[in-house]
């Protein structure tokens, strides 16, 4: 799948924040997997973490309780003053998540067509309702038709985002990020 622009690099082993290709050149890893695991590389005590875990349990459904990510859950809740945590994958499905939740909260406010607000040249993810969520029309081509439910403004552009609130009364949240 031609999903991203292939680099005409092997990368071949990572140390904190670097990595290395295959011909001995040293990066600075600033994608970090593109978002999804930012933890850097080869960091001994998340190495030992890892391998301890594995020879424990290595990954569950969320369907059965999970008593350390019970731990995990109640010490971000703690730090953030938040009622629940939520685990996902990758910022795609928390975005869809979150997709979701606002749909539900507008729904159960009588809300028949959800709207969020979104910016133009946004990036939210690949799955459908993320995708539909991108304001870049480049990656949404050839997957419609996208969902609906989205209005868009220009990115950074505060007043646009007051101004689609107040003449949209279906608006339930504004979806985010630093494009």
């Amino acid at each position: 799948m031609n999903t991203y622009g292939r680099q005409p690099i092997s990368l071949v082993k990572g140390a904190g924040s670097y990595v290395w290709d295959s011909e001995g050149k040293k990066y600075l890893d600033a994608l970090c997997g593109i978002a999804v695991c930012s933890l850097g590389h080869a960091h001994p005590t998340v190495s030992k973490a890892i391998c301890e875990q594995s020879a424990t349990l290595i990954h569950t459904s969320n369907v059965y309780r999970i008593p350390a990510q019970e731990t995990l859950a109640g010490k971000l809740c703690s730090l953030t003053d938040m009622d629940s945590a939520f685990f996902t994958n990758s910022g795609a499905e928390a975005n869809e998540a979150a997709i979701k939740i606002a749909r539900m909260f507008g729904h159960n406010k009588g809300i028949q067509t959800p709207t969020i607000i979104v910016a133009d040249n946004s990036f939210h993810g690949r799955t459908l309702a993320t995708l539909s969520a991108t304001g870049n029309r480049k990656i949404q081509a050839g997957f419609e038709p996208l969902v609906s439910g989205f209005a868009r403004v220009p990115f950074n552009d505060v007043d646009a985002i007051r101004e689609v609130a107040k003449n949209n009364k279906n608006v339930v949240a504004v979806l985010a990020n630093d494009a």
